[in-house]
């Protein structure tokens, strides 16, 4: 409990001014002089404030400054910006007042905090999704209005403990979904990761703190390892007079939970849970070249995994990304990941955009990162109007990785992994990919949906007679290819409009439900429509009919045959279980604070398909709308997180009753060693030692492996761990494992 002590706190305070001064290092003595002002305004405008922890305000804002200035290397402006950015929001301060002390340049940036900070207290999905949008937008008016936004939510992340837990889950879904993919896009790495780190903290908390141990427990041996292999490499860059840093990263909980679960491997499995960095002194003529004299130099002791050598030097990543990786085996028979980087690569590497922007100045280049803003400014300014689908698609974008294709004329094209003929042809012009019918690559020809590989050169095919359909949105991964095609596709539904709402507004006379604005909108939630304009045209073509309008008639009124036949309908895109065990609720909505049980078959709660929670598992209740049950998911769902980000006050609390009678289905994957009797042995353990009933098992052995799927009910968490446990000391298992 934090102990206010006001002499104790006016330390601190001082203390952490200075500590900002010598993070920030102010060059001029006016530069210094803003420094100060704007810190005497916010410890003015914040001195009867406190924190959710009981600290005094302002060291918040001193923090968030710090970071600006250390941790992403802004200057002077960002840091006065960040001193004063929640002053306007939260004191009687005006923007015109700090427009009259700092000038417009401050004022505008502080303007866009402001601004962004309101968007996230808004009450409906498609606002939070139009908000997102409109955090980009300030991209393509002052991109340090984003990093300052970062710098505030990595501090606010860093003190998270002082809120409830619900809230500790909406912020870390939040930054999960949305603020660790923009720091990964603007190259900030090391805030990316943390901030990921430290979700994980919150929505899954015992495989941090397990990743974390692990990590405690093997660092002395890991430290062994690296000072035994990196010892001739070093004895010899330094006899040919290179000026460089070696030393080992370790990679993020979050990047090493992620490699866990994507190749399906134990902690101890993991080979790359480190790297060796190398980072030269070298002049930017020369750097290049003495990055792959220090390849060399590192081949000549251990031998490189050819599929494993990385060339970001020759061209960079679309976040500015510079460095060259290479993957060799140790004397010991582990493979080592190698990172070469000049001192400046390394800068923008650790600090991105910002040192991105010092360098790009004193360079005269438009690098990648230039040409991914101009694409964000591009998908911004669409008409497209489908704001659900924008934050989707745009997101989605922040993680991608690149290939480099040509053009026939020999220019170099960006795209992301996996693009297809018809995400270059977009990425050209739009007029080209309406038109496009195929494509020649490396003179032979592809059809439009061929995945595009790096360094292909490719040759686009038009016809006059051709026009986008709405099956290529199958084919492509580009926001803008995916824009372009929504708009053509959504022109050519607009024509059925006044068909379809026609036919729409009788059937709901018909069944008794007025025709209004609100009814629709939730009849587009239940049927999973994301705009009117697909509604009605699925309406003009027959694609929904009077039964669906039945059936969303029966969920808003809780009739409960019809309601049952619901879960059933084809216009029920995704599936549920009904809620059967009793849950303790806390109606966090309605601010009641009253806990309620949730009787088995209430159909006001229903377990999410997507995740399938069972009794044990940490869940989160999410009530997307009035008219629908609340969605149990597990707090560590992507779809949670996704739900969370957009209906954050719509957030219920949750925790499993304690009945055992109910079973509830989970699947899990198990590998082995192909051998007589071993589907024998794994049913009698299931069945017959454990008295679990199993729905459904799939196996397959091929070259000697078995893999399995198994759906079988049971009662909780701790019964499922019992039979995993059990499971992996059957002769011949390998890895038994929860599919998630």
């Amino acid at each position: 409990m934090y102990q206010a002590d006001p002499e104790i706190e006016k330390y601190e305070i001082l203390k952490r001014y200075r500590n900002l001064l010598h993070v920030l290092k102010p060059k001029k003595p006016e530069d210094k002089k803003d420094v100060r002002k704007a810190f005497k305004m916010a410890l003015e405008a914040h001195k009867n404030m406190r924190r959710k922890s009981g600290e005094p305000y302002i060291y918040h804002p001193l923090s968030v400054a710090s970071i600006a200035a250390g941790e992403i290397g802004l200057g002077v402006t960002s840091v006065v910006c960040a001193l004063l950015h929640d002053v306007v929001e939260d004191t009687e301060y005006t923007l015109e007042d700090i427009r009259g002390l700092f000038g417009d340049k401050v004022a505008g940036i502080i303007g866009g905090l402001t601004k962004i900070k309101g968007l996230f207290d808004q009450r409906t999905a498609s606002v939070h999704a139009e908000n997102f949008k409109k955090i980009l937008l300030t991209l393509s008016d002052d991109v340090r209005v984003i990093l300052i936004k970062l710098a505030d939510r990595l501090h606010n992340m860093r003190t998270l403990d002082a809120l409830a837990h619900d809230k500790q889950l909406k912020i870390s879904s939040e930054t999960m979904y949305l603020y660790a993919p923009l720091a990964h896009r603007l190259g900030l790495h090391a805030i990316k990761s943390e901030l990921e780190d430290l979700a994980l903290k919150y929505t899954e908390p015992e495989v941090y703190e397990s990743i974390q141990r692990k990590l405690r427990e093997s660092a002395r041996g890991r430290s062994r390892f690296v000072s035994k292999f990196i010892y001739p490499v070093k004895k010899d860059l330094a006899n040919k007079g290179f000026m460089f840093s070696i030393h080992a990263r370790e990679k993020s909980i979050a990047a090493i939970w992620q490699k866990m679960q994507k190749k399906e491997v134990r902690f101890e499995e993991v080979y790359d849970i480190f790297a060796i960095r190398i980072v030269i002194d070298a002049p930017v003529e020369t750097e290049k070249t003495d990055c792959w004299k220090v390849y060399s130099t590192i081949t000549d002791y251990y031998r490189p995994n050819m599929d494993r050598l990385r060339d970001w030097i020759s061209i960079p990543k679309a976040n500015g990304y510079e460095a060259l990786h290479t993957t060799v085996m140790s004397h010991t028979g582990q493979w080592v990941e190698i990172q070469i980087r000049s001192r400046r690569m390394d800068e923008i590497a650790e600090k991105g955009y910002a040192a991105h922007w010092k360098y790009k100045e004193s360079m005269n280049v438009n690098s990648q990162l230039d040409n991914w803003l101009d694409r964000i400014k591009e998908m911004i300014e669409s008409p497209e109007a489908d704001a659900l689908s924008f934050i989707d698609d745009v997101k989605g974008y922040f993680f991608l990785d690149e290939i480099s294709v040509f053009t026939p004329q020999g220019e170099l094209r960006t795209l992301p992994a996996n693009s297809s003929v018809l995400d270059f042809a977009y990425a050209i012009h739009s007029e080209l990919g309406d038109t496009c019918i195929g494509a020649k690559i490396d003179k032979k020809l592809a059809p439009i949906n061929q995945v595009l590989k790096n360094g292909q050169q490719i040759e686009l095919i038009t016809s006059r007679k051709q026009s986008p359909k709405e099956e290529w949105l199958n084919y492509v991964v580009t926001t803008r290819a995916k824009s372009n095609i929504k708009l053509a596709v959504r022109d050519e539904k607009r024509k059925f409009s006044k068909q379809g709402k026609d036919k729409l507004g009788k059937w709901f006379l018909q069944i008794g439900i007025d025709f209004t604005h609100e009814n629709i909108k939730k009849f587009l939630l239940v049927n999973n429509f994301t705009s009117q304009v697909d509604l009605y045209y699925a309406a003009a073509t027959d694609k929904i009919g009077l039964k669906d309008v039945k059936i969303f008639a029966a969920s808003t009124f809780r009739n409960g045959w019809i309601n049952y036949i619901s879960k059933n309908s084809p216009a029920a895109k995704e599936s549920h279980i009904p809620a059967t065990h009793p849950v303790t609720v806390e109606n966090e909505m309605e601010g009641t604070g009253n806990n309620l049980e949730v009787i088995p078959g209430n159909p006001d709660y229903e377990v999410a398909s997507c995740c399938n929670p069972i009794p044990g598992d940490e869940v989160i209740g999410i009530k997307i709308s009035d008219g629908l049950p609340v969605q149990i998911h597990r707090t560590k769902c992507p779809k949670a997180q996704e739900q969370i980000t957009i209906f954050g006050n719509r957030i219920v609390k949750l925790n499993w009753g304690h009945q055992t009678s109910i079973s509830y289905l989970t699947e899990i994957k198990v590998t082995g060693m192909d051998r007589q009797g071993l589907i024998n042995e794994i049913t009698r353990i299931i069945s017959s030692e454990l008295s679990l009933n199993i729905k459904s098992f799939f196996i397959e052995a091929h070259d000697g492996i078995t893999e399995g799927a198994i759906s079988m009910f049971v009662q909780d968490t701790s019964v499922l761990n019992d039979a995993l446990a059990k499971l992996k000391k059957v002769e011949g298992i390998i890895q038994v494992t929860r599919i998630d």
